[in-house]
């Protein structure tokens, strides 16, 4: 943690300074400078920022050298570093191959500064080398031995094509990109080649002078041994650098330090004349034999490059194919076809950092070449199965996009639908939904029945991930244009399945008003689709989300699937579930139909106004169970419903007004009747009126007895004219029922005569009594047999009620007989009382009260 916390306190203040140097620098006014990266060059004296040109967004790497670390030197020896810095820049600008550091920007200088622009840098190998570099910056085998062989080519082409002697060939010179490539860096005492007058090669030599810097020369750890003892500078020169790179890299350091000690230097050049080697247990032993031949004190000895690459070190798998990829842009595409087919067994063999930084930067570049996308894509999607989510989406998916656009060649919708599950794991869910699903809409509207399942097959899995408006609008209509235009079975299967899986996902309309009426549409009758149509409507039925309406059901669903369940073809288990399935959806129609129709029954009942009937029987039956009941009637708000509530045989009409005390009646059995008799005296055809009136009454009786129901209400008596018309309303003597009385010698016109109770209301009331009177208004006498009257035992008998009836016959009889009709008195409360109770009861009411 110390030496985290170390290099971000140097990586923070570094920045701090940069942004005091670079202002003036016109390397800032295209680039826009970033976080520091590494150092690199004589001294490690680069300071390495990342960046990015501001008007194309191209990510470079910033070197910058900032001159205040030159003001502890003296003057010429600051002018002289600047030369130096200045002059390497400047030759690494005209030099391009693809293992030499590229410069994007040339060298710009200020009065702080000096900065230049390159490709994106990841580090220098002075940085990667030791036992201090962090794990992650370790260099894997496969790493160093792939970057020697670019360093041999790097050397082979400065040496035979440029003519250039390196000589500064060192850790801190050799810069690893973003790629993973070794690239050659510090030109700052390079020596091109200056051919003698007769056409062979010369590069002059520059002898190492104590006078100057240390930083202004060649580091002696790599300078060759022949400088020093014969003042010779050859391309082999550049070889013994190599060899002691090379024990650095393994070792961690160089063969010996010498620092500004020329002398020390020069002693061990005379040790490694007479083969004094260091020890090299930490070099492979198929590399400790070539090493000490680049060590070799003669130049001529040492082993060229193009020898050394055929050595047994550098013969690994993985090796091997990290060069044929630094040589691809020279194949042709039958010859790239086969390298990218016998790939996927290779990369899972080599480092998860190799593969992502090394060989995935080659294969995205052939994603230019359309006829080699479907052999390279599989090879970026296996890198991608590796890499995690940030790696992935930092250095796959921005190179992905532009393919999932690409409809040809066809292979790319397939290698896409086989490999979708890790797409959707890896991809985040915006760029799914502008990148990933339009691919998806692509493969189902292809030609290829593969591609067409594979879509179908990986559709539910990210159904979470699609809007409402796009599931609507745009999925769910191809998946039914699908089904419906293909002639492919395991297709229209599919689309089923995949609509079963997606149902989860509407709502209840989307599937009532699209999914349902859509699969009436489906004309094919096949085992397995008549299957899957079962499936999604068991699914709809089932699931609380979607409950199909019994309405629904018993309309669009059971005739539909009916049918289906006597197709030929059918299983007995296949049979067996449709018919299930429409038993249970029948089952379903019939219970909730059956609770809506008692639930509205039952509004029905509570809702519906209860007839005269129901109320006088109820009030009946209260006031007969009721123990506190009195004789005159019910109590209270009741009194007026009782028709003869205060009646009373034989009770005079002055007596009417006269409150009395109502005894408590007792509470009787309902089969008690109470009989009240009477006599009276008759003269025109007696035996007709008595046989008539208790005929009609025991038949009434009778029937009412026998029926055993609730009577229904009947026509309303009408009291208004008690003296007129009572014959033809009272229910116990009714007109159609009674015979045409026979001539006789007294003048009566009607059976009012007949009143057997001979109540007149005239001035003859108080002459009027119970069994029979005259009745000194008439000149004859009427002798009736005694009438035997039937009441229920709820009723209570007043003789209010029997005078009212009696006055009512009285005057009904002078009418008819001519007599002067006297004036008739005011009626008393209990008279209109009386009345009233007539006019709220009905002929059936009286029949049922009688009975």
């Amino acid at each position: 943690m110390d030496v985290f916390n170390k290099f971000y306190s140097t990586a923070v203040h570094t920045v701090s300074q940069l942004s005091a140097a670079l202002p003036g620098n016109n390397v800032t006014r295209e680039y826009e400078v970033l976080e520091f990266v590494c150092t690199a060059g004589i001294g490690l004296m680069w300071k390495v920022y990342n960046g990015y040109k501001k008007s194309t967004k191209q990510e470079v790497s910033v070197f910058v050298f900032e001159k205040k670390a030159l003001e502890r030197w003296s003057k010429d020896d600051r002018e002289t570093m600047l030369e130096t810095l200045r002059r390497g820049v400047q030759q690494l600008t005209k030099i391009r191959h693809p293992h030499v550091l590229t410069v994007q920007h040339p060298l710009e200088e200020s009065r702080d500064s000096l900065a230049f622009a390159t490709e994106p840098v990841f580090a220098s190998l002075a940085n990667v080398v030791g036992d201090a570099v962090r794990s992650e910056k370790k260099l894997y085998d496969v790493e160093i031995r792939h970057g020697l062989l670019q360093l041999f080519d790097g050397l082979q082409f400065l040496h035979h094509d440029a003519k250039i002697v390196h000589r500064n060939i060192s850790a801190e010179t050799i810069v690893i990109n973003k790629n993973r490539s070794w690239k050659l860096f510090g030109f700052d005492f390079c020596i091109a080649n200056q051919p003698a007058t007769d056409g062979t090669p010369h590069w002059p030599c520059r002898e190492y002078s104590t006078s100057l810097h240390v930083l202004a020369q060649p580091s002696l750890e790599y300078t060759a041994p022949e400088l020093a003892l014969h003042s010779v500078n050859t391309p082999d020169s550049d070889l013994f650098s190599l060899g002691v790179l090379i024990f650095t890299i393994y070792s961690g350091k160089p063969l010996k330090m010498f620092g500004s000690d020329y002398s020390g230097f020069r002693r061990y050049a005379t040790e490694l004349n007479q083969r004094k080697y260091p020890p090299m247990n930490v070099i492979p032993n198929e590399l400790t034999e070539s090493l000490r031949a680049l060590l070799h004190p003669s130049a001529t000895l040492r082993p060229k490059l193009h020898e050394l690459k055929q050595i047994a070190y550098f013969q690994d798998v993985g090796v091997k194919t990290l060069s044929y990829l630094d040589s691809l842009y020279q194949w042709d595409n039958l010859q790239k076809s086969k390298f990218y087919k016998g790939l996927p067994q290779i990369i899972p063999t080599l480092p998860h950092r190799v593969n992502l930084h090394s060989i995935l930067p080659y294969l995205v570049k052939e994603f230019i070449n359309s006829p080699m996308i479907p052999f390279v894509l599989p090879n970026v999607l296996l890198i991608a199965e590796m890499s995690s989510q940030r790696e992935y989406c930092d250095h796959i998916l921005p190179h992905l996009k532009p393919i999932l656009k690409l409809s040809e060649p066809i292979q790319i919708l397939l290698i896409f639908m086989q490999k979708m599950d890790l797409l959707l794991k890896l991809t985040p869910a915006e760029e799914v939904k502008q990148h990933v699903l339009p691919l998806l809409y692509r493969s189902l509207e292809c030609d290829m029945p593969q591609i067409q399942e594979l879509c179908l097959a990986v559709l539910p899995t990210f159904s979470t991930l699609i809007d409402y408006n796009a599931m609507k609008n745009a999925l769910i209509p191809r998946i039914k244009k699908l089904c419906l235009q293909s002639s492919n079975v395991s297709v229209k299967v599919n689309c089923l399945i995949s609509i079963g899986k997606l149902l989860e996902n509407l709502d209840k309309w989307l599937v009532l008003d699209e999914i349902l009426p859509f699969l009436q549409q489906i004309q094919s009758r096949e085992p397995a689709i008549v299957m899957a149509i079962i499936g999604i409507y068991k699914i709809a039925m089932t699931n609380t989300k979607l409950g199909i309406t019994k309405e629904v059901m018993a309309h669009k669903c059971i005739p539909f699937l009916v049918p289906l369940s006597v197709e030929n073809g059918l299983t007995i288990a296949q049979f067996n579930t449709i018919i299930s399935l429409i038993k249970e959806m029948l089952g379903r129609v019939e219970h909730e139909q059956r609770e809506k129709l008692q639930q509205l029954s039952t509004i029905q009942r509570d809702n519906k106004p209860k007839d005269a009937s129901e109320i006088l029987a109820n009030e009946l039956e209260g006031s007969t169970l009721s123990p506190t009941s009195s004789i005159g009637g019910s109590n209270g708000n009741k009194s007026e419903d009782d028709m003869f509530s205060g009646f009373s045989v034989g009770q005079s009409i002055a007596s009417q007004s006269t409150v009395t005390p109502k005894p408590t009646l007792t509470t009787v059995k309902p089969k008690e009747q109470l009989k009240i008799s009477h006599t009276t005296t008759a003269t025109t055809k007696p035996d007709i009126l008595s046989s008539l009136m208790q005929t009609n009454l025991n038949s009434l009786g009778h029937n009412a007895i026998a029926a055993g129901a609730a009577t229904p209400a009947g026509p309303t008596y009408n009291a208004s004219n008690n003296t007129s018309n009572w014959h033809s309303t009272n229910p116990l003597v009714l007109n159609h029922q009674l015979a045409s009385p026979q001539p006789s010698n007294n003048n009566f016109t009607s059976l009012d005569g007949l009143d057997p109770f001979k109540n007149n209301g005239s001035q003859n009331q108080g002459q009027v009594k119970t069994g029979g009177s005259s009745n000194g208004a008439n000149m004859y006498t009427l002798q009736q047999p005694t009438v035997n009257y039937i009441y229920p035992t709820g009723y209570n008998a007043t003789s209010n009620s029997m005078s009212s009836m009696q006055q009512s016959m009285s005057m009904n009889k002078l009418m008819s007989t001519g007599a002067a009709t006297p004036a008739l008195k005011p009626q008393t409360p209990a008279q209109v009382s009386d009345s009233k109770n007539l006019n709220t009861l009905s002929q059936q009411d009286i029949l049922n009260f009688l009975n």
